[in-house]
């Protein structure tokens, strides 16, 4: 028999994924895969249940539904402070993880290399071997999670293509500051480089921090690919709405790579949520307030078990040391908490490049009762790990 592509040689599953079939194997409490139990807003859910009566269900515009596209243009616009055009700079994708792939491949070509961050969200380094891309990893240092800027530099002087930035950061919850994002910018300029943004987390940002688009800054709209979902906004992460907005240039090549990928995303979910895209900006106000309360609810409960844990600045992921444990594999901790104590967790080792064994990520995009329980559960921690 022939033999297969050697390209995800490599590769393992999602370790992500995998820690949510463990936790629903064992009953645990699901605090690795980052999506809510708790619905979408009532008024999305209103307009989907008459979409289904509606005239929606063949394909839309490959590149996104006319009304989605002008509604996503009214509200970026007004935060990235530039007038999108929303037929030539926006393609719509399936989730951000298509458009992520769709930025990578609109950019690299086989042998190029690509920047990433580590710690970093799996997909990242998977996204550039798919392209034929080499990633460069440049480490962001635990508890603060800076860069040191002459390592990025180094990076940067072996002339890759793109950096990936995803800010706020999944998994150790860094919002990278306007003083951060200029010298990347600074790098981005000097050495001819495309920046390839994910901003899913854009709305989820606890103060006194706050995001900035890096699309924004002087000079690098040009070389700037932005992408995001809906997903974690809206509390829809199984509808799998993404988009890309960059220059029209850009844009151009992105619309031939998605129509070749998936063809276009799905057309009676891009209706509905035609109406959370025109929701003020209170919505957006009590999105944070929300994530607020969970946070601080979640991280003072692991302060009274007497777990040591990060702080995020934004997103909803904590991670926390497991060092007093003396497991010398984090992903068997993390079965083993899904198995004896009841809660699910992603290894840190998932997200780092460097040898990192130390560190667990969980979430708390869940209902106020569903971290009560698992907080309740890991009471027990110290006795039964």
């Amino acid at each position: 028999m022939p033999k297969l592509s050697r390209r995800t040689d490599g590769f393992t599953d999602s370790v992500i994924r995998r820690m949510t079939r463990i936790s629903l194997k064992y009953g645990a409490v699901n605090l690795s895969q980052g999506f809510p139990d708790f619905e979408p807003p009532k008024e999305i859910l209103d307009r989907l249940a008459e979409v289904t009566k509606e005239d929606f269900h063949q394909y839309s515009i490959t590149w996104g539904a006319q009304n989605f596209r002008e509604a996503l243009s009214r509200k970026q616009s007004r935060l990235m402070k530039r007038e999108i055009d929303p037929n030539s700079e926006i393609v719509v994708t399936c989730g951000s993880t298509e458009a992520m792939m769709a930025a990578m491949m609109t950019v690299c070509d086989p042998g190029d290399k690509v920047i990433v961050f580590s710690p970093f969200y799996e997909n990242y380094g998977a996204d550039a071997i798919l392209s034929g891309a080499e990633p460069i990893y440049v480490p962001l240092v635990p508890p603060t999670f800076k860069f040191d800027a002459d390592i990025l530099e180094n990076a940067f002087k072996q002339r890759p293509k793109a950096l990936i930035l995803c800010n706020p950061s999944n998994p150790c919850g860094k919002v990278f500051t306007l003083e951060e994002l200029q010298i990347i910018a600074d790098f981005a300029e000097k050495y001819d480089t495309f920046v390839i943004t994910d901003e899913v987390y854009e709305h989820i940002v606890y103060k006194p921090n706050e995001h900035i688009y890096f699309a924004s800054l002087p000079n690098m709209w040009e070389r700037t690919i932005s992408c995001s979902s809906l997903s974690k906004t809206y509390s829809i992460t199984g509808w799998r709405l993404g988009y890309i907005i960059a220059p029209a240039h850009i844009i151009e090549t992105a619309k031939k790579v998605h129509d070749f990928l998936t063809v276009g995303a799905a057309a009676p979910l891009q209706e509905a949520a035609v109406t959370g895209l025109e929701f003020g900006d209170e919505y957006y106000s009590d999105l944070r307030e929300k994530y607020t309360k969970k946070r601080d609810m979640f991280l003072n409960g692991l302060d009274l078990i007497g777990l040591s844990h990060t702080t995020p600045q934004g997103a909803y992921y904590v991670l926390i040391d497991i060092s007093e444990f003396g497991y010398k594999s984090d992903l068997e901790f993390c079965e083993k908490l899904a198995e004896k104590v009841g809660v699910g967790a992603v290894p840190g080792s998932s997200f780092f490049r460097e040898p990192v064994n130390n560190l667990i990520r969980l979430h708390f995009a869940k209902k106020e009762d569903t971290l009560s329980e698992a907080l309740n559960r890991l009471e027990s921690i110290k006795k039964k790990m």
